[in-house]
């Protein structure tokens, strides 16, 4: 829902690039082999090898291409088993990258951009994770926001320039109250 609200209400507002970095919950949470919670984190790391593979011939809006598509089959249509082959040619990119479903070459890049992730925010948060610049130029992290759909325009203009500005005061660390609602993913992007 996050890439949802930046992508379709803030980016053009707000004149933002955004580069597409992975997270893991495999790396991030360590779950044993054999449980419930394993395979399928496992399935979206593996996942995270072929983004890593675009990235490295169709860059960033490869990766976000690819992104897009794997968010629309899990979240809108409720896949978890699908070909790779058919969602890289949905998403227009060469069916090539495929071979990196199975490819641990890409690992060690996956695990840094991770870290660095994690390093701008802490251990003890999950995904979303944004980051930008701060008017001094250091780069400042930030969980979330976690929202279950995306805002009118107006509320998420309003709720990007709240996030921008609580980025800037030094010494804020946390808000948060109870999620009561699911995500409601709107229609399916075309």
């Amino acid at each position: 829902m996050t890439a949802r609200w930046v992508v379709d209400e803030v980016k053009d507002e707000r004149d933002i690039d955004v580069t597409w970095q992975p997270i893991s919950l495999l790396l991030k949470n360590e779950p044993p082999e054999g449980s419930p919670y394993y395979a399928g984190v496992l399935a979206t790391y593996k996942m995270l090898r072929v983004m890593e593979s675009v990235r490295t011939s169709e860059g960033n809006d490869g990766v976000f291409a690819l992104y897009w598509e794997l968010g629309t089959r899990i979240h809108h249509d409720g896949e978890r088993d699908f070909d790779i082959v058919d969602a890289l040619e949905s998403a227009g990119l060469p069916k090539s990258h495929a071979a990196a479903f199975e490819d641990q070459s890409f690992d060690a890049e996956i695990r840094r951009r991770h870290d660095a992730g994690l390093k701008l925010v802490g251990n003890d948060v999950g995904t979303p994770i944004i980051a930008m610049d701060k008017a001094d130029g250091s780069r400042q992290g930030i969980f979330g926001p976690v929202i279950t759909r995306v805002p009118s325009r107006d509320d998420s203009l309003k709720l990007w320039d709240g996030m921008v500005a609580i980025m800037s005061v030094d010494g804020f660390w946390e808000l948060k109250r109870a999620r009561t609602e699911r995500p409601e993913f709107g229609e399916r992007p075309s």
